[in-house]
């Protein structure tokens, strides 16, 4: 029989799941890191929310340990890796908490319309002043939604039914689902002027951190209202204070800042300012579902092997699994490739496989593409969740099996049409096991990717190898890899280039400046 250990506050409910799928439980919500380590080894399943640290040390005595469920979106509290190295499912419940989310959003936005925290305060203090408070209505106002995902869309649909006109700005929402939402989409640029309301929905990632800075708040309407229940690193806290000061911002709503616990924070003497301590997902119904949610998919695990919601394995049996490891491998690095070149909304993506590839369970690896490709936009997506993010978004996927062989032995091609344009790119294996990027756009190239890239289009004009050669040199920013391919002499070139270390944003900047240069983009991988 399994054992499972509960170490944070879950709801009886969930206990109850386990116990009838006949899974001994224990719960112990007081257990010191040293206590955990020491009891580990006895369990095969760990249930956890946010208080249990579930780090490499505790997980290097969990000798028993074959799954970790986090009952919430986050898992900051897990080393992941680790968990990985030791072959120890790590899974969450990332939509759990995504009406509550939205709910709170919808309630700070009517906090900071009506100044209702300041309010009570001082009524509770004996005084009227019921002059000092005059607050704007929400109807007729245009929201701003950066960010239109799960969470996003929910607000967007509450907030039509306050009678607001909504406009988002997402890079990967399609036409298609922006109708249906009834949202208007738009660029960030136009949604900051326009925005009487702007409220952020969007992960924690290098390109979203520090969104909303002094510059972005320049471009906004004077006396626009923020509000932030995504995370604390989107806003420059400095530079929102000092619009604040300044009258350029009437107001901010706030549930996360960039240090948690904040007990301290320089927005929090500010009378223009609601604050709340990340009560984002604290309800008693989220609170509900996602330790229901957790119990059944570990309980699920642990008793069939059936995987939900996994951060760090694939679905795949353990016949298909050697067989397509490599073929994983590839399948991410297409996806990914395609997603980080990817800047506007996705309609459609398509996946052939060609000649070995096609004789196997391609199933998994097409989800693997799908997590590869929309993790630059959702960091909370996974290969086993993937598909259905896609669905959410009005995202086509389809794919194609030719088991007639090609050029290559095996080739994996994904072709992602956007708004504006179709971009393909393929991959193979060599030797059976290595990972090669053979063709981009069309156009042929052999590229094995590394943690740090640089790709670029340009124009194939002499000089322009030496260039950027000498700007890289320049910058101290030495060249691994180099790899080249171009549809015809005197015309539309690519470069992929490997480098020791992350290329910033001034170098980048200096690379589009080149004469050539179309476009040019730092991967990660």
């Amino acid at each position: 029989m399994p054992k499972v250990l509960i170490s944070d506050k879950l709801s009886p409910a969930a206990i109850q799941i386990f116990k009838d799928r006949g899974i001994e439980v224990d719960v112990n919500t007081s257990l010191s890191p040293d206590e955990l380590k020491a009891v580990i080894g006895q369990y095969d399943g760990l249930a956890i929310r946010s208080n249990t640290k579930v780090t490499a040390e505790i997980l290097a005595a969990a000798t028993n340990l074959k799954v970790v469920g986090r009952a919430g979106i986050g898992v900051d509290n897990v080393d992941v890796p680790a968990a990985t190295a030791r072959g120890i499912v790590v899974m969450n419940t990332p939509f759990g908490n995504s009406i509550t989310t939205a709910e709170h959003a919808i309630a700070m936005m009517f906090s900071l319309a009506r100044e209702i925290p300041q309010a009570n305060a001082s009524t509770h203090a004996g005084k009227w002043e019921k002059s000092k408070f005059m607050g704007v209505e929400l109807t007729g106002k245009v929201l701003g939604i950066v960010g239109c995902g799960n969470i996003g869309a929910i607000v967007a649909d509450r907030a039509q039914g306050l009678r607001m006109r909504v406009i988002a700005y997402d890079p990967f929402l399609s036409t298609e689902r922006a109708k249906e939402l009834n949202v208007e989409k738009v660029e960030l640029d136009e949604l900051f002027p326009r925005a009487d309301f702007i409220t952020l929905h969007t992960p924690l990632t290098e390109a979203t951190r520090n969104i909303i800075d002094a510059k972005a708040i320049a471009k906004m309407k004077k006396g626009v209202r923020i509000i932030n229940c995504a995370r604390g690193g989107l806003i420059v806290e400095e530079d929102l204070k000092a619009a604040i000061e300044a009258g350029q911002v009437a107001g901010a709503a706030l549930d996360v800042f960039k240090v948690e616990p904040a007990k301290e924070n320089l927005l929090f003497s500010n009378d223009k300012v609601v604050c709340t301590p990340h009560l984002g997902a604290s309800t008693s119904e989220a609170q509900e579902n996602v330790a229901l949610q957790v119990a059944e998919q570990m309980a699920d695990y642990l008793l069939t092997g059936a995987v939900t919601n996994a951060l760090n394995i694939p679905s795949v049996s353990a016949e298909d699994a050697p067989k397509l490891r490599p073929y994983m491998t590839l399948a991410n690095q297409l996806g990914s490739f395609a997603g980080q070149l990817t800047e506007t909304g996705i309609r459609d993506v398509k996946i052939e496989y060609i000649g070995h590839v096609a004789t196997l369970n391609t199933k998994p690896l097409t989800a693997i593409v799908l997590e590869g490709l929309l993790k630059p936009m959702n960091e909370t997506v996974n290969m086993v969740n993937a598909p259905v993010v896609a669905k959410d978004r009005n995202i086509k996927v389809s794919t194609v099996k030719t088991d007639s062989v090609g050029d290559y032995h095996t080739l994996i091609r994904v072709t992602v049409t956007t708004d504006q344009r179709e971009r393909s790119v393929a991959g193979t294996l060599f030797g059976g096991d290595k990972p090669r990027l053979v063709e981009i756009k069309g156009i042929s190239i052999e590229a094995e990717l590394g943690p740090y890239m640089l790709y670029v289009t340009n124009q194939d004009k002499p000089g322009f190898i030496g260039a950027l050669g000498s700007l890289l040199g320049q910058n101290g920013v030495n060249i691994a890899t180099f790899h080249l391919g171009r549809a015809a002499p005197g015309g539309d070139a690519i470069l992929l280039t490997q480098v020791d270390q992350p290329m910033d944003a001034s170098l980048l900047e200096k690379v589009r400046a080149l004469p050539q240069v179309v476009q040019a983009k730092a991967l990660a991988f």
